[in-house]
């Protein structure tokens, strides 16, 4: 017999399967209350980065962050790639604050993402690096959490997702970021055409 429960896990765990372990966890987040959102949040965020040390951790970003680079240095310049990239950017930026919380560095404040997004008017070669400059900072907080490492029961709330683990922060960054920037692709370029002056 199927319990209640189980029947509410199922589209769960296949909503994670089909679009990735962080967007996942954060559309549960938004579409389902309470049990089933705490669930998955320990499943796919708490549990596996619990494992890791903050050393294990600051090698896996390092990693993902050279692919992340590389997929950068494949895409094309268009509106929609570059919105990719700030999109990244953005969010690893937010959570670095959220880091900098658990690290006792600023007081918690629940301000929003954008707040964080790079200026409109950044080239795609200025994303791009950006982005990798980004990245290293947050190995550089994680390189701190190791030497300074916050209690096992500090959190910082994530919006979305509710309390989150520094090491769940830093797990939530990598997958985001490699979820997100599957989606830039290579092709034609698309660059802004000087208007002709009027004869």
């Amino acid at each position: 017999m199927t319990s209640s429960r189980s029947k509410l896990l199922v589209p769960t765990i296949l909503t994670v399967a089909g679009v990735g372990v962080a967007a996942g966890a954060a559309y549960l987040a938004r579409q389902r209350k309470g049990d089933v959102k705490d669930f998955v949040v320990a499943r796919v965020l708490e549990a596996p980065a619990g494992r890791s040390s903050y050393t294990d951790l600051a090698q896996s970003l390092e990693r993902a962050g050279n692919h992340l680079a590389g997929r950068a240095a494949r895409a094309s310049d268009t509106p929609a790639n570059r919105e990719v990239l700030a999109h990244i950017i953005t969010i690893e930026r937010w959570g670095q604050n959220r880091l900098r919380v658990a690290l006792g560095e600023r007081p918690f404040v629940k301000d929003e993402s954008p707040a964080y997004r790079p200026p409109a008017t950044l080239s795609m070669d200025e994303l791009r690096g950006l982005l990798s400059s980004t990245r290293a900072g947050t190995v550089e907080l994680t390189r701190n959490l190791h030497r300074h490492p916050p209690q096992d029961d500090v959190t910082v709330e994530h919006n979305s997702l509710g309390p989150l683990t520094a090491k769940a922060w830093l797990r939530y960054l990598t997958q985001h970021a490699d979820l997100e920037s599957r989606r830039l692709r290579g092709g034609q370029e698309t660059h802004s055409v000087p208007e002709r002056a009027a004869s």
